[in-house]
């Protein structure tokens, strides 16, 4: 269950996804199968090949993504979350959902 964004948020991601750019949507997110984690970033980008790409520089493997027909994306927690964030100034998710202070 994702919470903690706009409609707006969303459909913004969504809109920059489609048009086959890097796009980051952070949000609270609660999955019985990872416990320790409340937030996930999901890196999306319609264009597959531009994702595989960018993935690579963090060493994320293609078999990671989320193939979604309209939303590919791959899934981050935890410290990889921080440390991409960190790497791709996405200072105001990591403020706004204190992933410095865990």
């Amino acid at each position: 269950m994702a919470f903690g964004i706009t409609r707006a948020t969303l459909k913004e991601w969504k809109q920059t996804v489609k048009k086959g750019k890097i796009a980051f949507l952070t949000h609270y997110w609660i999955d019985e199968r990872f416990p320790n984690c409340n937030t996930v970033t999901k890196v999306g980008c319609a264009d597959l090949n531009l994702l595989i790409k960018w993935g690579e520089k963090y060493q994320l493997q293609p078999e990671w993504i989320h193939r979604d027909p309209q939303f590919p994306h791959f899934d981050l927690f935890g410290d990889i979350q921080l440390k991409i964030l960190k790497e791709e100034n996405q200072w105001e998710d990591i403020w706004r959902f204190e992933l410095n202070k865990k």
